[in-house]
């Protein structure tokens, strides 16, 4: 060991007001503690607050956001006496040489206190002063370098085989990823380090300290200008915040990206994943087949009859992708409520079950879902005439329920007529012809054929409906193995 690993994180009460003098009664919270704090929880060590100030209405906050946030509250001295120490380590055990405490410099008079206990102190609104660093500590101008410092005593405290992953994507995707576990600050037992970007820092100071990123790239999507036969490329408009991210990638082609932003192309374009699924034929397995939807842009080209379901040609990553409908008959196609262009799909009878699988790295998983009924059950729900239109992320006409399988596993008699090994085969195919490391696509069997047929392919995918203890340390081998191959690519 080299240094001290990070095991515990108290936050001074002073960190998380902008005004902390306990004379001065306008205390206000930083604008981004909610995001900091929610970092910490899920970063698999003991975090707490320490509850100093005089003022009764900032003890309350302090308790508050302790409760919302689900992490510990000391109410400790002005001073840190040995009383205090003792509760904390009453609480979190004997993690002494391992917690990091972090204080305004208004307080860096107690900067050698706390060291003395041999605790590791971050000072907060340092301003080009070298007083607090010739002390011993960590000097951040703003809370958001926090993540990033422990990042960096946490790689420095293992050794320098750790990896570290930073990270970027919606927040409402990011808290569901981390409240699995899937995001510790704390090495992994794989040696990865998980560290959020944040476009509130320079990116090159945060970036330079990754060896490689994972991103959904599509949550910053602002517009996507499909192919025509004058330009045959889509064009994707990222945010500016994915824009800077973009350059320094191109600036710096040895950072191993998960995945990169070409790749993610074709699962942006239902019209080109059914073009690439043509390719499944290359498989040739005996028995049944797996395959995408027939498929058409005019009703007479392709084997369909109705119904049909028409998707928007844009799969994700902008408003209305998953608006869908199911036609009845050629005059359901006159005024239809789904964005154009869209494609046209053979509607499957499947008896309402959906598989979907995810593929991470080389270990595949999948879930049975409930799913849209067969084309007699569609009549009886469709109200009068025209067609259903539904969103598929939110309105399809099933029971909201799942049953969980892993590795082909599985005890449920609906399942008998799902060839495991055959869809494997299909996911292996996928991950060399798209070039993606963790993707997630959707299947269903067709109740005469007993053809298996790939209705969906999506990247970076939750995964959620498989069991975290599993599915979290195959994430991260497959990132780590993405890295490695990276490095050492397969001649």
């Amino acid at each position: 060991m080299v240094g001290q690993l990070v095991k515990g994180v108290i936050l001074d009460d002073s960190v998380l007001f902008i005004n902390s003098n306990a004379h001065n009664p306008n205390h206000s919270l930083r604008p981004n503690s909610d995001n900091l704090l929610r970092h910490l929880r899920y970063s698999m060590f003991r975090t707490g607050i320490s509850s100093r100030l005089d003022s009764s209405d900032c003890k309350d906050i302090i308790k508050e956001k302790a409760e919302s946030h689900s992490i510990d509250c000391f109410s400790l001295s002005a001073f840190l006496t040995e009383d205090d120490i003792n509760e904390i380590m009453l609480s979190w055990g004997d993690i002494r040489n391992s917690i990091l405490y972090v204080i305004s410099s208004e307080k860096k008079d107690d900067i050698n206190h706390l060291i003395d206990q041999g605790w590791l102190v971050v000072v907060l609104n340092v301003q080009d002063d070298n007083t607090c660093e010739n002390l011993g500590a960590i000097c951040i101008s703003k809370l958001e370098e926090l993540p990033l410092s422990i990042c960096r005593l946490n790689r420095k405290a293992v050794d320098c085989s750790i990896l570290v992953v930073g990270y970027t994507m919606k927040l409402s995707r990011e808290l569901d990823f981390s409240k699995r576990g899937a995001f510790p600050l704390c090495p992994t037992d794989n040696g990865l380090i998980f560290m959020p970007l944040t476009f509130d820092l320079p990116l090159s100071s945060q970036l330079s300290e990754v060896d490689m990123i994972l991103h959904k790239a599509t949550d910053e999507i602002l517009h996507v200008e499909l192919s025509n036969f004058s330009d045959p490329f889509n064009k994707i408009t990222y945010s500016s915040r994915m824009q800077e991210l973009q350059r320094y990638i191109e600036v710096h082609p040895d950072l191993c990206v998960i995945d990169p932003l070409n790749n993610i192309k074709p699962v942006l374009d239902r019209l080109e994943i059914q073009q690439i699924l043509l390719g499944l034929e290359a498989l040739k397995p005996k028995g049944c087949i797996i395959r995408g939807p027939y498929f058409l842009k005019k009703l007479y080209e392709a084997k369909l009859s109705l119904p049909c379901i028409v998707k928007p040609q844009v799969a994700c990553g902008v408003s209305d992708a998953h608006k869908m409908a199911i036609i009845f008959d050629v005059e359901d196609l006159k005024n239809l409520d789904v964005p154009l262009p869209a494609i046209i799909q053979e509607y499957v009878d499947h008896s309402s079950t959906l598989y979907k699988f995810y593929s991470l790295g080389e270990k595949i998983f999948y879930a049975v879902k409930k799913s849209t009924p067969n084309r007699s059950i569609l009549m009886n729900l469709r109200q009068g005439v025209g067609p259903l239109v539904f969103d598929s992320l939110r309105s399809l006409p099933i029971a909201n329920e799942s049953r969980h399988h892993l590795d082909g596993k599985s005890s449920d008699n609906k399942n008998k007529d799902l060839n495991f090994e055959l869809v494997q085969n299909a996911a292996n195919w996928l991950r060399r012809v798209l070039n993606l490391s963790i993707f997630g696509f959707d299947v269903v069997v067709e109740d005469k054929s007993g053809d298996h047929v790939i209705v969906d392919v999506n990247y970076l995918p939750s995964f959620k409906e498989v069991p975290d203890d599993i599915a979290i340390p195959a994430f991260w081998e497959a990132i780590k193995n993405k890295y490695e191959n990276s490095k050492n690519p397969i001649s």
